[in-house]
Formats: structure tokens, C-alpha cells, sequence
């Protein structure tokens, strides 16, 4: 039986991650803050663990509990993350930093402390959810998605270090996927807004990612699962799998646009 750490299991796309995972037969370690809100997940016999992925003795904890019970790893998820969207003039350093802190620093930390496992076993698989915000910028969002722009960077240069030892790093790129991860990141996004220049342009922005991420289009949880675990299961899992409602048209389309025209259509897209 393979083990798999799923980290931000309590809710979204971590949840049906963890849940999918499980019920197909994997030892799933669902790591959150709230512990209390995988308790459904153990109807399908996943394993909660305390994770605060922002704090290393969190982080130490929680491998430590993983390797005791189940003494290996076979492949980690991770899924923890957030959105929080402003205007770069508006958004405090502390906001910016704890984006970071989040996305970037604290899931690289986890994934070290895996490393070394991995390596005397000569196989796993370290598996970011990343975003298709790693692959183009927008405004009022640009610590978030510099987080997502640094996540791909490190991936990238982790998977040709680590493939020597068995060990495959595979980036998920979703779009438009429905969770609480929209409103989080407009609240924070009308919170830096309030009261400045960028007000006006913070509510337009609300509205349209209200209304796309209300769509009948947007991707389900379900679809990032299902795509998890062929990337677990593949012999040769691709690097990036870009999915989910909105992802390869925009991804696709600001690759190839000059940037002129890429300034004038991302605001209005977004």
C-alpha cells in the first residue's frame, strides 16, 4: 500500500484529493490546521495530521508522525494554499510576505523534509498544485500569482535534481475550479482596495470572478482529483498537467500575444 501526504486536506481541492485518493485504496495522510473538518474524510480512512505548513515545528511534527506509522513515503501532495489578491501599491508587506510563506517557502520546507526519505527508497513523487496563474501575470493579483510563477520555477529545477533518485516533481495547473478559494481571495482583494485609487477597478474585478467562478463551466474539485491521481499512476507522468475550465485558452493564447496587447486584454479578461 503507498503512502501519500496530502497537505491542505480540509476543505477544496485537498479534500477530494485526499478523499479520492483514499477510497481508491492509497494510505492518505490528510495534513490542514483544522483537523476537525477531515473528520468526514476518515469514513474513507484517511489519517489526520496537524499540519501548519508556514511552521517548522509543524512540519517536523507531522513527518515525523507519517514516517513512525507508516515508515515510508511514497508521494506527497501539495495542495495547501491561498489567493490573496490586491493592487501591488495597496498590499502590505506582511500580506505579501505571508503569500509566500504559504504557497512558496513553506511548501519547498515540507517537500525537504520528504527528500531524504525518498532518496533511500529511490522512488516518489512530489506533486504541487500550482495554478495557471504560474504561467502569465494580471493585475490586482500579483503576489499571488508570483507566488504561483515561483512554485513553477522551483519545480522545474527540483525535478531535473531529483530525478537520479527515482523521484518524479509534477506540476497541476488548474483553472476556474469551484471552491472557497474565490472568495478568500476577493475579500482580501476589496480589503486592500477600501478606501484607495484601485477601489473602483477591485469591485469590477470582484464581479467578473464572481460571475466566472459561478459559471456552470467551472471545474469541480473532482476533475483535480481524478487528475492527481493518473499523475501518481502514470510509468511517465507528464511535468504540467493544465486543466480545469479557462486553462489552456488563456495560458495557450498569452503565450503567443505581444505584450501590448496582452496588457490591453488581460484587464478586461480578468
Amino acid at each position: 500500500m503507498k503512502t501519500i501526504l496530502v497537505t491542505g486536506a480540509s476543505s477544496g481541492m485537498g479534500y477530494r484529493i485526499a478523499h479520492n485518493l483514499a477510497a481508491a485504496g492509497y494510505q492518505v495522510f490528510g495534513a490542514a490546521r483544522h483537523v476537525d473538518r477531515m473528520e468526514p474524510l476518515k469514513t474513507v480512512g484517511v489519517i489526520p495530521l496537524q499540519l501548519d505548513v508556514t511552521d517548522e515545528a509543524s512540519r517536523t511534527a507531522a513527518v515525523h508522525q507519517l514516517i513512525q506509522r507508516a515508515h515510508r513515503i511514497d508521494a506527497v501532495v501539495n495542495a495547501a494554499g491561498y489567493g490573496s489578491f490586491g493592487a501591488q501599491e495597496t498590499v502590505i508587506d506582511a500580506e505579501a510576505k505571508q503569500q509566500f510563506e504559504v504557497n512558496v517557502f513553506g511548501l519547498m520546507a515540507l517537500t525537504r523534509l520528504v527528500l531524504p526519505y525518498m532518496r533511500k527508497q529511490q522512488s516518489g513523487r512530489i506533486i504541487n498544485i500550482s495554478s495557471m496563474a504560474g504561467r502569465f501575470s494580471s493585475p490586482m493579483a500579483g503576489w499571488y500569482f508570483a507566488s504561483k510563477h515561483a512554485l513553477e520555477t522551483l519545480s522545474d529545477s527540483l525535478r531535473m535534481e531529483v530525478r537520479r533518485f527515482g523521484i518524479k516533481v509534477i506540476l497541476i495547473e488548474p483553472g476556474v475550479v469551484k471552491s472557497r478559494w474565490e472568495a478568500i481571495a476577493m475579500q482580501h482583494l476589496q480589503q486592500s482596495a477600501a478606501g484607495t485609487a484601485y477601489e473602483a477597478q477591485a469591485r469590477a474585478m470582484q464581479r467578473n470572478m464572481d460571475h466566472t467562478y459561478a459559471s456552470k463551466h467551472a471545474s469541480h474539485p473532482e476533475l483535480i482529483a481524478r487528475t492527481v491521481q493518473k499523475a501518481l499512476e502514470s510509468k511517465h507522468p507528464r511535468a504540467r498537467y493544465l486543466i480545469g475550465y479557462l486553462a489552456k485558452p488563456t495560458v495557450w493564447g498569452t503565450q503567443f500575444l505581444p505584450t501590448a496587447l496582452k496588457d490591453w486584454l488581460i484587464p478586461k479578461f480578468m
